[in-house]
């Protein structure tokens, strides 16, 4: 079975989201990574950007496709994993760890939980599998 932290939330575009003290740390899950092959290039956010949840925030190009990554809360960039710039395979490697995309400071922290479990998200990969 995939690889699903029982702590994250997750989308159903395959963003992951950890919530903590209101910053939020937004991610690919390991389906999305799996699916998109060697990640080769990702256009980060810019610090202090803005984002309303939906939004795309972030392109990630891999030997196979190109792929928007979308925010899945609103709020302002804090931090971007600028060591992506010079090793996207990490996102391939530790999806959940050294693969994060950028934190975001939550303006609406309610959001995080409207967004799927670690089991729904698990439920959802089965059902599209089908």
């Amino acid at each position: 079975m995939n690889n699903v932290p029982a702590e994250l939330r997750y989308t159903s575009e395959h963003e992951w989201v950890a919530l903590e003290d209101g910053i939020a740390t937004i991610g690919i899950t390991d389906h999305a990574q799996s699916e998109l092959g060697d990640i080769t290039f990702i256009e980060l956010p810019e610090e202090e950007q803005t984002f309303a949840a939906g939004d795309e925030m972030a392109n990630i190009e891999s030997v196979k496709a190109a792929s928007p990554v979308y925010t899945p809360v609103s709020g302002d960039v804090v931090e971007v994993n600028g060591e992506l710039d010079e090793e996207p395979g990490a996102i391939n490697s530790d999806p959940y760890g050294a693969g994060w995309i950028c934190r975001i400071e939550c303006s609406n922290p309610s959001e995080f939980d409207g967004l799927m479990s670690a089991a729904d998200y698990e439920a959802f990969l089965e059902e599209s599998e089908e």
